[in-house]
């Protein structure tokens, strides 16, 4: 099967180049965002090419150099990139095998090939030597990847130990450099200063005494104003600083700009998302005839999920520079630099070949936060003074205030039980805007400056991405348990006054967290043990992987032991599974913790079936950091609004788990190299966020259901127990 990136890009040239010194570059569509993805294609290619890894170089992701893949989203880096570059590794691999064969005069199963030499007859010869000239731009054979003769290879040799990531040890120390470090000759600083509000109305007279100020400013280079906006130029970072915390002390104020966003009502967020337009899709329906209301138990529970905030650490940094003939480059750790180049093309009105973008690592991005915009900004901004680079990064409070939220959700499952125990019934049904308003993927510019000019291009609405990669609000909405009877119904909210996008997952946190919540009610209701009525509806051979960690991560944290008696009051344990996205990784998650004046987590066991493992030790902290931040999600963030805007931007008003929050966190990767790779960065996500919820009920007999599971929302649910318990009749 030929990968997908292949179908768009399938010459050799596109992935691979041999140097003269012997190294192999590598060139990839998909961008490192701390997650380690360079390193993990780098081994693949290294593996093809039987070539010690520190010989493969991973070249930046850059419009100029690097195939177009979209999105690094999705947990899709090495099932797609990867089957790309192991494909081109393959192919090259045999076309010098060739080469060799046909200089040596041997067959080509007589031809070994080991730390990248080939060798025949007593003789050897590097890729350099045996790249066909001609061979760069010739398609690339996906069925090299099963060549017979590549087996031979690994004949009598010793596995190679798994190189360390080359930039682990600079981040470490401090000497790694960041987009947020870089700093190009001639640079000058700027900032763009916005409402808090998608549209709001310039206080004309507050403006211009501002802009009168400014100018006279020691520092300030320029200072320009388009519509909402306002840019300021300095030469020095600290200078920057000061105006920025002066304009943020005159918007706290309410100067500046008159704000006034429709606001839903936070602590009833369901019935705000029912009552607006939607867009009613059925994603799945294997309905049957309904069985006789007096042959089943049915059950019926809603689950709620606030807007959460990205609250990256890094804060969101680019630089731009227009040179002569109006050609603008970009440095952005955008997690798409293809379709940041289409649309700030769009934006300013620039064939696409005029811009260039390259990525530069940030200090960290889970989702569609504020980097595409903040390259709109410095784009913007470096138009002031052609020639000279510009560095914008945004502050905390812009960082929290203007970056997209994730979308606010409601969940409700139906399911019908029969007699013999067996789920019969199931209906999932899900509301919440969309999960993208990504740039690159409409008519008009995605990006929050270009909707805020003077001459503005349209707010796009927020979407959901097609089911074939996974789908959005919607993602894992469909239970992986067999039942007979199966709706998904997907209402996309039509409103959208506050920004949002795509956060880490999607909509599968709170889709699983309903969907295992069910299945641990259904569990405790029939007295059965959580992990047996799972197994019960995981049955033949397309379950076992499924079966497999489940029992796995059952054994690790000792599930079927007898519950401790040496354990504190509020103590708890909870178990979840699901298989991301319905097609990719499997996954399952114990939690235990202790419900006191918080939710104290204590100790987190994942498993988690990957398929062919690249990079054990990255898949392992992929896990583990999807976890992380589930159960910061679950127990801690949810944003807070106002009509002037997102008031949660700070700390303060934002909090997110602490390292004291941490627990002990073992991970397992189950052993099926046999199997393609599926992705590790957020199929823990849900499985995370529904432990927690079941361990909360183990812990203290009460069914959470609405996220984040602070203190004042375990008091609500205590004192609205009777409520929240499930109809069954």
């Amino acid at each position: 099967m030929t990968p997908e990136p292949l179908k768009s890009h399938p010459l050799l040239r596109q992935w691979l180049a041999v140097l003269t010194d012997g190294q192999v570059q590598a060139f990839t569509g998909k961008v490192d965002l701390g997650q380690g993805i360079s390193h993990a294609l780098r081994l693949i290619v290294a593996e093809e090419l039987r070539l010690p890894a520190a010989l493969v170089h991973m070249v930046p992701a850059s419009t100029h150099l690097s195939p177009d893949e979209a999105v690094t989203s999705g947990s899709l880096s090495v099932q797609h990139s990867g089957a790309a570059l192991r494909c081109a590794a393959a192919h090259l691999r045999e076309s010098c095998r060739l080469g060799m064969a046909r200089r040596a005069g041997v067959a080509l199963q007589d031809v070994r090939c080991a730390n990248g030499l080939f060798m025949a007859a007593g003789r050897s010869a590097s890729y350099l030597e045996l790249a066909p000239a001609d061979g760069w731009d010739q398609p690339i054979d996906p069925a090299q990847v099963q060549s017979a003769h590549a087996r031979q290879d690994l004949v009598g040799t010793p596995p190679a130990t798994t190189p360390v990531r080359p930039d682990v040890a600079a981040k470490v120390f401090g000497e790694f450099e960041f987009i947020q470090d870089r700093v190009l000759p001639g640079m000058c600083h700027g900032l763009v200063f916005r409402p808090g509000t998608l549209t709001a109305e310039v206080i004309d007279s507050d403006m211009l005494a501002l802009q009168s100020t400014l100018h006279t400013t020691t520092g300030v280079i320029q200072v320009v104003r388009n519509g909402l906006l306002l840019g300021v130029l300095t030469e020095t970072e600290h200078v920057l600083g000061q105006i920025a915390q002066k304009i943020e002390d005159e918007v706290a104020q309410g100067r500046l700009w008159r704000c006034q966003a429709e606001v839903p009502d936070l602590q009833d967020l369901p019935n705000w998302l029912k009552a607006q337009p939607l867009d009613t899709t059925v994603i799945v329906d294997t309905a049957s005839e309904p069985m006789g209301s007096s042959d089943l138990q049915r059950l019926s529970a809603e689950f709620h999920r606030p807007f959460l905030q990205h609250a990256s650490i890094g804060l969101c940094c680019a630089l731009a520079q227009w040179s002569p003939g109006e050609r603008l480059e970009v440095w952005s750790h955008s997690q798409g630099i293809y379709n940041l180049r289409r649309d700030l093309a769009l934006a300013f009105g620039r064939p696409a070949e005029h811009v260039q973008v390259s990525h530069v690592e940030g200090a960290g991005c889970y989702g569609h936060n504020g980097a595409d915009d903040v390259a709109w900004d410095a784009a913007w901004l470096a138009q002031q003074v052609p020639g000279r680079p510009v560095r914008v990064q945004w502050t905390r409070q812009a960082e929290l205030g203007h970056a997209p939220l994730a979308p606010a959700m409601a969940v409700r499952v139906q399911a019908a039980l029969g007699a013999n125990g067996q789920l019969v019934e199931w209906t999932q049904t899900v509301w919440g805007q969309g999960h993208g308003t990504r740039p690159g993927r409409g008519t008009t510019p995605a990006l929050l400056g270009a909707w805020q000019t003077a001459d503005p291009s349209p707010v796009t609405l927020a979407v959901n991405a097609a089911m074939a990669v996974g789908g959005g609000s919607e993602r894992n909405a469909q239970p992986p348990y067999d039942i007979a009877s199966v709706q998904v119904l997907n209402h996309r909210v039509l409103n959208m006054p506050f920004r949002v996008s795509a956060m880490r997952a999607l909509g599968a946190p709170v889709n699983v967290l309903a969907a295992e919540s069910v299945m641990d009610e259904w569990a405790h209701r029939l007295s059965q043990d959580p992990l047996a009525f799972r197994l019960a509806h995981l049955r033949g051979p397309a379950h076992a992987r499924a079966v497999a960690v489940l029992q796995k991560v059952a054994d690790m944290a000792a599930w079927s032991a007898p519950r401790p008696t040496d354990q504190p009051e509020g103590w708890g344990r909870g178990l979840a599974y699901a298989r991301y996205k319905n097609t990719g990784a499997f996954c399952a998650v114990v939690v235990e913790l202790v419900v006191a004046e918080k939710v104290r987590l204590h100790k987190l066991w994942i498993t988690a079936d990957l398929g062919h493992v690249v990079d054990a030790e990255g898949a392992a902290n992929q896990l583990e950091g999807g976890a992380l931040q589930a159960a910061s999600w679950a127990l801690s963030e949810a944003a807070e609004l106002s009509p002037q805007g997102i008031t949660s931007n700070d700390w303060s008003r934002y909090p997110i788990l602490k390292f004291s929050d941490m627990p002990d966190v073992r991970v397992h990767l189950m052993h099926t190299p046999d199997q393609p790779s599926l992705g590790a960065g957020e199929c823990s996500s849900g499985p995370t966020c529904a432990a927690l919820a079941n361990a909360i009920f183990d812990a203290i007999g009460v069914r959470v259901r609405s996220m984040p599971f602070t203190p004042d929302n375990l008091m609500r649910a205590i004192d609205h127990n009777e409520a929240l318990t499930p109809s069954i009749f």
